[in-house]
């Protein structure tokens, strides 16, 4: 019969409704991550007490404030477009006591050491209208231990209405050690930070809290995308409504979560857009400045974390060297500006939407947090202006070809062990790096010549790659 015949058809429809679905705009998105206590201090009137002079040239501590708030991001958003990005990741901006923010008194306020509401609703439609997109921290695993909730709960015990906001092993609470790392809790924690108690997302109150915070931003202020701290600590059914409700609240609305490892079960597209893909481009500093691993072991890299996901998947990952979580790139590379410049220009040629860290594209550097937490050197003569400008040519470039480079298949021409040679072609754009240590020649296509800046290809079809060079 002919059902007989046709039974080797297991699949014969794609549901729309189940299908992951990029986002157009983020494909065409350079972002920019700006810690914004460390930016730039444009109202000293909203300092803490003991705010510290700006001085990036300072190793800050853990504990100090320089003053960075919201009106200093308005005050440079010139600067931001000058410089060619469009997105914009600011770490937490809500109130909280730390300059970091990761432990939050109340999510519908902004820190008033930030600035009002007022000063961010100005600072979204400034970016707006310079066509950049704002991205927002959520930090919905845990909360700070000075929010009403979690004070109730030292306060009254058993009988507090929140007691079963948090993870509470035995009553009373006992929070009593001096230390900020602490394993005297009878609480379950972040880490092992006694001042951010995790929160119980299964609870159907702190479910609808939660939710509300996270639409309540995007219909009062028009934020277009949250980045979640700590994703893989809170459960997928949690992160399955909160998709649901951002979706609904605005269409296109990007979401990425801060997982280090693969994230696929995130990835279906019912949770997340995209993660930080530390997975993917950690394996760029790790061959090229760390020398941790072989130039094949990285391809293998690349190629197997490429392979966990939809092409969707891959178009839509946040793509980044460094962050406020991680030493700077320009330190991991011993201040190799050479080496800079060829880690991002590989970054900039792969699927997904790339970040750059605030400071990196003026040469600053700076080790593990706190020190890659340095407040932004704005003083021209300390800034590397031939970096900028590579930078701003990086960027006008990967816009220029975003489309094709963000859903481009990505195919391996030369992967040259011995000289350090790797080629490889991202749609119609091809990049080659020499990653050795001496010059090579070789031969290219005359009909690539166009590659090369200002047609500097010699006839005889020759190309002359310095070592450490990105063409």
């Amino acid at each position: 019969g002919i059902m007989g015949s046709n039974n080797y058809f297991k699949m014969p429809f794609f549901q729309e409704v189940d299908r992951f679905k990029s986002i157009p705009w983020v494909q065409n998105t350079i972002w920019y991550q700006i810690f914004p206590e460390r930016f730039e201090n444009g109202d000293s009137a909203n300092d803490n007490e003991g705010t510290l002079p700006w001085d990036a040239t300072v190793h800050p501590k853990a504990s100090d404030f320089f003053g960075g708030d919201i009106r200093g991001i308005i005050n440079r958003l010139d600067y931001l477009e000058e410089l060619g990005i469009n997105g914009i990741y600011l770490c937490p901006i809500f109130e909280a006591p730390s300059n970091h923010k990761y432990d939050t008194v109340d999510y519908k306020k902004i820190d008033p050491h930030f600035g009002t509401e007022e000063d961010f609703r100005e600072l979204v439609k400034k970016a707006h209208e310079k066509g950049i997109k704002i991205m927002l921290d959520a930090v919905f695993n845990h909360i700070g231990d000075q929010s009403p909730q979690f004070q109730d709960v030292l306060k009254n015990g058993e009988k507090s209405i929140y007691k079963d906001w948090f993870h509470i092993h035995s009553f009373p609470i006992s929070a009593t050690s001096t230390s900020i790392h602490s394993d005297v809790t009878n609480y379950d924690v972040f880490a092992y930070t006694r001042h951010m108690p995790k929160l119980n997302t299964a609870n159907p109150e702190v479910v609808d809290y939660l939710l509300d915070i996270s639409t309540y931003w995007i219909r009062e202020f028009d934020i277009d995308a949250w980045r979640l701290d700590v994703a893989n600590e809170v459960d997928h059914q949690f992160w399955k409504k909160f998709k649901a409700a951002c979706d609904k609240e605005k269409e296109d609305f990007y979401i990425i979560g801060e997982i280090w490892t693969s994230a696929q079960s995130w990835l279906d597209g019912d949770e997340f857009t995209g993660v930080m893909n530390y997975a993917f481009s950690g394996a760029i500093p790790d061959y090229f400045a760390k020398k941790k691993i072989t130039l094949t072991e990285m391809v293998h890299k690349l190629n197997h974390q490429l392979m966990l996901n939809r092409d969707q998947t891959n178009q839509m990952m946040f793509n980044l060297l460094d962050s406020h979580d991680a030493p700077r790139i320009l330190s991991i590379a011993k201040k190799d500006k050479d080496l800079l410049k060829q880690m991002f220009a590989f970054l900039f040629l792969q699927n997904g939407t790339p970040d750059i860290y605030y400071g990196t594209e003026i040469g600053m550097f700076g080790e593990n947090d706190p020190d890659n937490r340095k407040p932004m050197e704005w003083r021209t003569d300390y800034q590397d202006a031939e970096l900028f400008k590579f930078f701003q040519k990086l960027i006008r470039f990967r816009k220029e070809n975003a489309r094709e480079i963000s859903s481009g298949e990505l195919v391996w021409k030369t992967v040259d062990e011995k000289n350090g040679l790797l080629s490889f072609s991202i749609g119609n754009t091809i990049g080659v790096f020499n990653s050795g240590s001496k010059p090579i020649q070789m031969m290219v296509d005359p009909l690539l010549s166009n590659l090369y800046e200002n047609g500097s290809l010699n006839p005889s079809g020759f190309v002359y790659l310095d070592s450490n060079s990105a063409h």
